[in-house]
């Protein structure tokens, strides 16, 4: 038998290994699929360079439902726009708002609205749609979902190579979970929901020291936003005396509404609103 000759390394320093990977290293594209997330920043501090094809990404936040859509929203019209497929959505908080969906370049048309009422039946509608193969890619929100049952999930986006996100509260953050990929999402301070704060909190590879701050939209989904909220205060402009108009950040506008919530999924990062 000939002897294999060993490369030269450091002295000290672990061997690098074609195929291995070494958990100070960041993962590759070669070991996993990936779809690009639409952001730089982002992409830069995934292994892979995307959000994972196949596997679970699991995005905590302090409110259900803020900050989803311009999260995932490029990478989803990018998926979509690449190849068929419907996009679930699984208990959702709040309707999407098509025309800015239809601006981030998602066809509305792609997606499929399932509303449970139970935590059970939320979990078996996500299971279910991850095993379809009419289906691209799945968005569900699961704030009492067990471990074991996340895990069941994992398994499905595996078989099938689906896109999987699952949204869950700030109180999740401290239990276990399966996903390869887990975030914490909230407003940047002092941005006015204007931007928003990432941090890595489990990837394949080293901790990531830093959060990073991304833009809360892109051009084309704030065009979108600004002339509807145009269109809405030109239909009251009819209604009654035209008084000045003010634009107000997210939060503002959010602690007007009835309750605090938003009237749909996707924020509206100004919109036209009256202050008196």
């Amino acid at each position: 038998m000939s002897a294999v000759p060993l490369r030269s390394v450091p002295a000290g320093a672990p061997p690098r290994l074609a195929g291995v990977w070494l958990a100070d290293q960041l993962g590759t594209a070669a070991m996993a699929r990936v779809q690009a997330t639409g952001h730089a920043g982002l992409d830069a501090q995934l292994p892979g360079g995307g959000w994972p094809v196949g596997a679970m990404t699991e995005v905590l936040q302090p409110a259900a439902g803020l900050h989803v859509w311009q999260l995932v929203l490029p990478a989803l019209a990018q998926a979509t726009d690449a190849r068929p497929g419907a996009v679930v959505l699984v208990a959702p908080p709040y309707e999407p708002f098509a025309p800015a969906l239809r601006a981030g370049g998602l066809d509305a048309a792609r997606l499929c609205r399932v509303q449970t009422t139970s935590a059970a039946q939320a979990l078996w509608a996500a299971e279910q749609a991850l095993r379809c193969r009419d289906v691209q890619a799945v968005l569900a929100w699961l704030p009492q979902a067990a471990p074991e049952s996340l895990r069941r999930l994992q398994l499905a986006a595996a078989q099938m190579g689906q896109l999987l996100w699952v949204f869950r509260p700030a109180r999740a953050r401290q239990q276990a979970s399966p996903a390869p990929l887990r975030l914490w999402v909230e407003a940047a301070d002092g941005s006015g929901g204007a931007q928003l704060q990432v941090q890595v909190l489990k990837r394949r590879g080293p901790p990531m020291e830093q959060a990073l701050v991304l833009p809360a939209s892109h051009a084309a989904l704030a065009r979108a936003l600004a002339a509807s909220a145009a269109r809405g205060e030109g239909r009251r402009a009819l209604q009654q005396p035209a008084r000045p108009a003010v634009v107000l950040p997210l939060a503002a506008w959010r602690d007007r509404l009835p309750g605090g919530g938003v009237q749909h999924a996707l924020d509206r990062m100004a919109i036209a609103a009256n202050p008196h």
